[in-house]
């Protein structure tokens, strides 16, 4: 029995103390190496330089009169904001009153001094009757003062009447003239208030708005009360051949404009349609909040279809450099002008920049353009050339990245 029991024992397995198969330190040594391989590798991938076409900046020498020409009319800054009319007006009543009659409607155009709306009038009706009634009155006091005047003057001077009866006759006289003037004062006083009742349109327009009807209560607006909507007023009335857009330029534009700067206006209902413009003003004072300056652009060239408050874009352009005077025989001025392909000029965060090729990298290069045409871009600052750019730069191509020319 014990010998089956060492027979046994000889065959009971060992777990305690298992050792790794020989085949596999090779592999583990090998993990490091190939994570340091992969890192290289992936830092040689992310340094590969971008293979890119290329535009070259020129640079020639032209005629000042050839840049001038080709500067008119060159986008300068834009500008968002609303068409208004320069001339408008809320009309309403001078005095209070009922609304007897209204003759106009919204579109309704009117003449300078024509009638548009009328008040209840009756009373003013009976006021001058009654004034022109006491003017008779006056007028019959006067004419008995005068003639007892006459009749004191000849008795004084039979020495029949006495000298302080003929100064009493004459002082009644005076009183008389006197009370005559006010009557024919008030007589006036009482016609101007009957027509007044008669609203009467300030200027030649269009009626933009009615704010009243027949029946209503209107009455005259105070100074400082919100016209858009206070109670009383009538109508409201535009001269719409004197329309123009008040547009918010950002206080660092503002130098760029200058006095009847040109301007190219189109409204947001209408944007295939544009229409000529020219500074008129410019608001001599900032909005702090916004840090703006409002600016004032006439319309040239309006139609029928412009109406007031309607929004509107600016975009101010180039004025063409007046002209001066050659002398006969003198060589022509000349002027650098500074050229690139457009397609390597792009926007990047709102601002016009390219990328400028050096030592293999690429350079980002804030620039300014004065004007664009026929796939070329005239560069007012920000290039010089002789440069060498990215032509059609990928969206995602940052400064400092590596790129390759492509051969041609």
């Amino acid at each position: 029995m014990s010998e089956l029991r060492n027979d046994l024992a000889a065959l009971k397995i060992e777990r305690g103390h298992q050792h790794l198969p020989s085949r596999r330190w090779p592999m583990l040594l090998l993990l490091p190496a190939a994570l340091v391989l992969g890192g290289a590798y992936f830092l040689r991938f992310q340094n590969r330089p971008v293979e890119v076409a290329t535009a070259k900046v020129s640079k020639t020498e032209v005629s000042a009169e050839s840049v001038s020409a080709s500067n008119a009319g060159a986008p300068l800054l834009t500008a968002s904001g609303y068409i208004v009319a320069r001339r408008k007006a809320v009309v309403s009543a001078k005095i209070q009153g009922r609304l007897s009659n209204l003759r106009v409607e919204e579109g309704s155009r009117v003449r300078e001094g024509e009638i548009i709306a009328r008040l209840e009038d009756r009373d003013y009706l009976a006021q001058v009757e009654r004034a022109e009634a006491s003017v008779q009155r006056a007028q019959a006091d006067l004419a008995e003062s005068q003639r007892q005047a006459r009749v004191a003057e000849g008795l004084t001077r039979e020495q029949i009447g006495t000298r302080d009866a003929l100064d009493g006759a004459n002082s009644r006289v005076t009183v008389s003239e006197a009370a005559l003037r006010q009557a024919r004062a008030d007589v006036e006083f009482y016609r101007a208030v009957l027509a007044n009742t008669e609203i009467r349109a300030p200027f030649s327009g269009t009626v933009v708005k009615k704010m009243a009807e027949v029946g209503e209560s209107v009455a005259p607006i105070p100074p400082g009360v919100n016209i858009s909507t206070a109670s009383g007023a009538i109508v409201a009335l535009a001269d719409l051949d004197t329309l123009e857009v008040e547009v918010d330029v950002a206080e660092s534009n503002v130098a760029k404009l200058g006095p009847d700067q040109p301007a190219e206006v189109s409204a947001e209902a209408f944007p295939d349609r544009k229409y000529k413009g020219r500074l008129r003003q410019v608001i001599p004072t900032a909005d702090r909040t916004k840090a703006t300056v409002q600016v004032k652009v006439t319309v040239l060239d309006k139609d029928k279809d412009l109406k007031p408050e309607m929004s509107a874009r600016v975009q101010f352009t180039e004025k063409a450099a007046p002209a001066t005077p050659k002398t006969a025989g003198a060589p022509a001025a000349m002027q650098s002008v500074v050229t690139a392909a457009d397609s390597a000029i792009v926007t990047r965060d709102g601002k016009a920049v390219a990328f400028e090729i050096l030592e293999g990298r690429v350079k980002l290069r804030p620039v300014e353009v004065a004007s664009r045409s026929g796939g070329v871009a005239r560069i007012k600052s920000g290039l010089y050339g002789g440069e060498t750019l990215v032509d059609a730069p990928a969206r995602e191509l940052k400064d400092g990245d590596p790129v390759r020319a492509k051969a041609n």
